[in-house]
Order: C-alpha cells, then structure tokens, then sequence
C-alpha cells in the first residue's frame, strides 16, 4: 500500500463553537410510523424481512426499525439495500446504494453507503449507559434501555459530525433516524471494505503514526476522546487514514476521559512501537496535552436532533 498518508487540511476544518445542545431522544417519525402501519410500510417491512441478507440477522429488526428503514428510504438517503459488511452484539453493518440526497452529500453519482443498524435489546446497554455519563448533551437521560440505545446512535452521528468539523478523517455522517444509522461506505476501488490499520503492511510508519496522533489531538481540541482507539478502529482508504466507530467517544466532561486519552495514546504507540517506531503512549499522551486547547462546552449539535 502507499507510503503516503494524507491528513485532513487544517484549513478546511471548522474550530466547534461554544454550546454543547442537547440532543431530542423522543420519539422519532419512525415510531409514528410503525404505530401507524399503513399499507406501504407493511409491504416494504414483508419485502425486507424476504429478503436473504436480513433473514439471518431477524433479531435486529422490530416494527420501529423497519419503519425507520422505510423512512430513510422515503426521505431520499437510501434506494436499495445489499449484504451486511459486519455483525456485532451492539450493531449490524450493511452497505445500501444511497439515493439523491446521499449523492448530493457525498457529491456522488449513486454513491454506496453503510447503514448501521443498532440492537434495541442491546446485551451491555448499561456500558452505553456508562459512557454517557457527564455528556452535556444527554443531562437527565433515563435508564430505560431503547432510550440508551437511542441516545448512543445520536451520539455517534454527532460525534462523526463533531469529529469531521474538527478537521479528523472520519466516514461522512449522512442522517439518522431512531436506532438506525447512514454514512459514508469507506471501501476500496474492488468493491469490498476498506482494511484495517492491523490488517496491511505499513509501509511508512513514522508518517502514519503522525497522522494519527494528530488526529487524537483535533479530537481532544473538539472536546472529544475517542475510547476505544487502536489498529483495529483506523481503516486506510486510497492514502487515508479514517477513523471510525465513534460511538463510544466520550466529551472531555466524561469522569473517566483523561484515562481514556491515556489508553487510546498507549494503544496507539503499542502499535506503531511494533512497527520498529521509538514511540511511547507517555509520549503520545503529552503530545495531545501540549498542543490541544479542549473544548469543555462545543458545538451545537442541531443537526443531531
């Protein structure tokens, strides 16, 4: 693979602004329409429940998932479905063929997209719970367990939202509607997804581990610690390093944050270390220290409502 990995220009990035607004975990227009089940989302629910690559993963579906489905479909981000790319205990990923407002986004002639679709019945939802603890925009949030997993999807778009203001390559972050989630599909020109950091041959190590250090320290800079950052959260699209999976990013008003940073430091120089780099997550660490000036309130998030 190339030696040569870009980095986002600073100067196509946004400083975030000064207000942490909180984000509507109400009911969406999905669960309107799933009470309301009329005639076309009946048929559209029986036409994806036939269809072979959801008849495994049936679990994850409810009436509300599916009437979300139907409306991400109606509302233009979505025209067909494909095959799932990844299973998880927190989430299904699938890759669909965006519609005109997803090529409008992306600036795209049919652009693929992925579509994370998140478990209601999620088994560590009190976890999700865990990391949403001190999140301004979440104050106040219940424990009943479709809100906390309604929460962590918002969370996530807002967080790639967040992150792609920040200036941090991440996968676009197109529209959200109740457990269901569109972005961008980051893939390879064969049509399969993009690999792992873990999974190629670093050719130039020292530049990557720059990129991603810089990266860490635009995130904490936007008030936001990633958590769960290691080679296996960076994919590499044509010369790019892109993070992803952001659910679990925490704002720097996380009690646990500043330990997080540390964990994401020290995984990252472990990797890079074995790279035959001379690098040390205490390095990494005081890096982002000294050159983030963190965002303790930030952005306003509407687009997230």
């Amino acid at each position: 693979m190339t030696g040569e990995y870009g980095l986002v220009d600073p100067d196509e990035a946004d400083t975030p602004g000064d207000e942490w607004e909180e984000i509507d975990v109400s009911d969406t227009d999905a669960d309107r329409i799933a009470r309301k089940r009329d005639r076309e989302f009946t048929e559209f629910r029986d036409r994806i429940k036939d269809a072979d690559q959801f008849k495994v993963t049936a679990s994850v579906f409810d009436d509300a998932t599916f009437a979300a489905l139907y409306k991400l479909v109606q509302d233009g981000w979505i025209s067909a479905f494909g095959g799932p790319i990844s299973t998880g205990k927190e989430a299904n990923v699938y890759t669909a063929l965006g519609d005109d407002r997803a090529a409008e986004a992306l600036d795209e002639v049919e652009p693929e997209v992925a579509v994370k679709v998140y478990r209601i019945n999620a088994s560590d939802f009190r976890d999700m719970r865990d990391y949403l603890t001190g999140d301004p925009r979440f104050e106040g949030i219940g424990g009943k367990k479709s809100q906390v997993v309604l929460a962590w999807v918002r969370k996530e778009y807002a967080n790639l939202k967040r992150a792609e203001k920040a200036g941090v390559r991440v996968p676009n972050p197109l529209a959200v509607e109740r457990n269901v989630l569109v972005m961008e599909y980051i893939g390879t020109d064969e049509g399969g997804r993009a690999k792992r950091l873990a999974e190629v041959n670093v050719e130039n190590p020292e530049t990557a581990y720059h990129v991603v250090r810089e990266y860490i320290r635009r995130l904490y800079t936007a008030g936001l610690v990633h958590g769960d950052l290691s080679e296996y959260n960076i994919v590499v699209e044509d010369g790019e390093l892109v993070v992803i999976d952001l659910g679990q990013a925490v704002t720097v008003h996380h009690p646990n944050s500043d330990m997080f940073l540390q964990r994401d430091c020290r995984n990252v120089a472990k990797f890079f270390s074995r790279q035959g780099l001379d690098v040390t997550g205490e390095e990494c660490y005081e890096f982002v220290l000294e050159n983030a000036d963190p965002s303790t309130k930030g952005d306003d998030n509407r687009n997230a409502r």
